[in-house]
């Protein structure tokens, strides 16, 4: 079934439009969809790859898996049905994949309710709060990652003083290479829509049995009286470390992350320990050999005394968005 009318065209270029809030590493953004009369097509920008940490690509590919997960769920949200075809043309890596639409159907109202939380879902450095997040709201998230091929391992007892280790280890790794840092400083503070603003960086380094990142300059963020001690470990990882499965990672982190937020959880991803090859294989010991991670997340109850993490900037959708090939269906009618 082919569907090539103004109306659906809009719905396609408002799925995009809404991806632009999927998370990103150090808000990148890299990716560009292409509206096309009867699909929506989604590449990667290379450009926006961070050549220092992410070198193979890794967290490009879940940075913009996160993308297609939230623009599947605002189709879902508007009741259309889909097909996803996942890195379609070998020899075109940048084409990471089309969404086709095929039927309508009812609108969704579990979707709806994932997209309304895409403009709140941000990311909160901040320890968490002492609250323990309820074991349903951990089941629950859990089975919105897993419902995306990925597993997602919770760490218990020793694990987590594992995950420190590496997280530590990696903390330590990346501050003595000056690339990394220099492409730190250069995504921190931007005024271009893009990078993380200091008002989402804490103020000085929390203190945590795991520790965050270290971007190696303060923000404006007060850190706040928690130490994490009930926050919670997952790890995503999958049975092969390719681009297919980077890409499903990033959808399992959106699912999770739009889950979280929904029920009122904090979800906090942690890729140092991923960037640093030692670290990676020490992690991959931590779940037993199961699998590769792709990466770990923090999960618990945000200080709700304490005003959180300033919203990061978006870039203009249409600077995210290609209408080229189908502005004569969106100025005209069906």
């Amino acid at each position: 079934m082919t569907i090539r009318t103004g109306s659906t065209a809009a719905v396609l270029a408002r799925a995009a439009a809404m991806a632009g809030y999927a998370p990103s590493v150090h808000n990148t953004q890299p990716w560009r969809w292409a509206i096309r009369p009867d699909r929506m097509e989604l590449t990667a920008v290379r450009s926006r790859q961070l050549p220092a940490s992410d070198p193979d690509g890794r967290l490009l590919m879940i940075s913009c898996g996160a993308a297609l997960h939230h623009a599947r769920t605002a189709l879902t949200a508007t009741g259309w049905n889909y097909t996803v075809d996942r890195l379609p043309v070998p020899d075109q890596p940048g084409l990471l994949a089309v969404l086709t639409p095929t039927a309508h159907r009812e609108p969704d109202a579990a979707a709806a309710r994932l997209v309304q939380t895409m403009e709140l879902r941000h990311t909160d450095r901040r320890p968490v709060s002492d609250t323990r997040i309820p074991d349903a709201t951990l089941t629950q998230v859990v089975a919105a990652a897993e419902a995306e091929g990925i597993a997602c391992g919770l760490l218990t007892g020793e694990h987590v003083y594992d995950l420190a280790g590496a997280a530590s280890r990696a903390d330590a790794v990346e501050k003595a290479d000056p690339e990394i840092q220099d492409e730190l400083a250069y995504w921190i503070g931007r005024h271009d829509s893009l990078g993380i603003p200091p008002a989402a960086l804490t103020g000085e380094q929390p203190a945590t049995t795991v520790p965050v990142r270290d971007f190696g300059q303060p923000g404006t963020l007060p850190s706040g009286p928690g130490h994490d001690r009930t926050a919670r470990y997952a790890v995503l990882f999958g049975a092969s470390d390719e681009p297919s499965s980077w890409l499903r990672a990033g959808e399992a982190l959106s699912a999770a992350w739009l889950t979280a937020t929904r029920l009122g959880a904090s979800v906090l991803p942690l890729s140092a320990v991923i960037e640093v090859p030692a670290t990676r294989t020490a992690l991959r010991r931590a779940i037993d050999d199961l699998g590769w991670p792709f990466l770990v997340l923090r999960i618990g109850i945000a200080d709700p005394d304490h005003t959180g993490a300033a919203h990061p900037p978006r870039l203009p959708t249409a600077q995210i968005v290609d209408l080229e090939e189908v502005r004569h269906l969106l100025g005209g009618t069906d």
